[in-house]
């Protein structure tokens, strides 16, 4: 297997004597993700079904909108990584433009998930090359990063934590509300899980082999201080869930769910404080929506991008108004596989 590109860090960091001057980068280069996805061409349900299809247990979590109900936490401990919370810091628009940020990373997973093989290798490369433009140096020492330490977003342990925050996130919303997996249905999602990774340029080796791998990955990395929440996370975090917007601010069940879905350590470094008020919020809500939510018919309960991807299969030219409407909610656009097109 070709070894990574490294990125080494200057080298008056290099020669302190502290075990933070010893980090490099291992960057995702275009040509590994080009090798990595002739494996996902490789193992693809097809042209027209895409990288997974109807067939696998990631169509069957990722349709579910009850989903969304993890966004918040998946968030909050992609930001616990303090270069990932750098990144969005000093890069990116989600405070300035909150409803284009979601649109832009539900299109991006979406496509990946739902797409055709074409506009899911389209999404994957998009994705690599906007992450390759995201690098820097971190403003303050946190946790086992120094100041002034590059950081980039195309890092293989950043993404490999980013890729963990998604895919634990998503099938813990989904069990919140639905019949749980069974031990070999999680084995089997996680199977599936890694060829999701290699969208982002992960491979077989950057990742745990088996599901208990990787529940054990997300075990360590609860404590480890590789997550240690930083000053700007923390900021970030209460601009998005105090409500800069207050037309905007999630509502008391959701902060509350959110916190309580965080390991303790995390929760507390957001400085998240639930009181009675906001466990029985969380709990009122959460009993109505695993009454109502089973028995929404499909049209409502489904994703748009899932409901075209079976309008593909079927061999319709586009979806109808009602999935164009639902895609418009989640990745702010009629059609997914309209490539650019609003």
């Amino acid at each position: 297997m070709r070894p990574r590109p490294f990125i080494e860090l200057p080298q008056a960091l290099r020669i302190v004597r502290s075990r933070r001057s010893r980090k490099i980068l291992q960057v995702v280069s275009e040509k590994d993700l080009e090798a990595a996805l002739e494996e996902v061409r490789a193992r693809a349900a097809g042209p027209v079904a895409g990288v997974f299809g109807p067939d696998t247990l990631t169509w069957q979590i990722d349709r579910e909108a009850v989903i969304f109900l993890g966004a918040g936490r998946a968030l909050l401990l992609q930001l616990a990584h303090p270069w990932v919370a750098a990144a969005i810091a000093e890069h990116s628009k989600t405070l300035a433009d909150p409803i284009g940020r979601f649109h832009r990373t539900f299109d991006i997973v979406f496509a990946m998930v739902f797409g055709s093989l074409d506009r899911a290798l389209l999404s994957s490369r998009q994705l690599h090359r906007r992450h390759g433009m995201i690098a820097g140096a971190m403003p303050e020492t946190v946790g086992p990063f120094a100041a002034g330490s590059r950081y980039c977003a195309n890092d293989v342990p950043s993404l490999c934590w980013v890729h963990a925050t998604l895919v634990e996130t998503a099938l813990m919303a989904h069990d919140l509300v639905l019949p749980p997996l069974s031990s070999a249905e999680r084995e089997r999602y996680w199977t599936e899980s890694r060829l999701y990774g290699a969208l982002f340029g992960l491979t077989r080796d950057d990742l745990p082999a088996d599901w208990a791998g990787f529940a054990a990955y997300n075990a360590a990395m609860a404590q480890s201080e590789t997550l240690t929440v930083s000053a700007a996370a923390r900021e970030i975090a209460a601009q998005i869930f105090s409500g800069a917007r207050p037309w905007l601010r999630p509502p008391r069940w959701y902060r509350a769910l959110t916190a309580r879905m965080l390991p303790e350590r995390l929760r507390a470094g957001f400085g998240f404080e639930l009181d009675e008020r906001d466990e029985r919020a969380a709990d009122n809500a959460l009993r109505w929506i695993r009454c109502v939510y089973p028995k929404l018919p499909d049209r409502l309960r489904y994703v748009g991008p899932y409901q075209e991807a079976q309008a593909r299969l079927r061999g319709e030219p586009q979806p109808d108004w009602m999935v164009r409407s639902l895609n418009r909610l989640w990745i702010g656009r009629p059609q997914m596989d309209a490539r650019g097109k609003r």
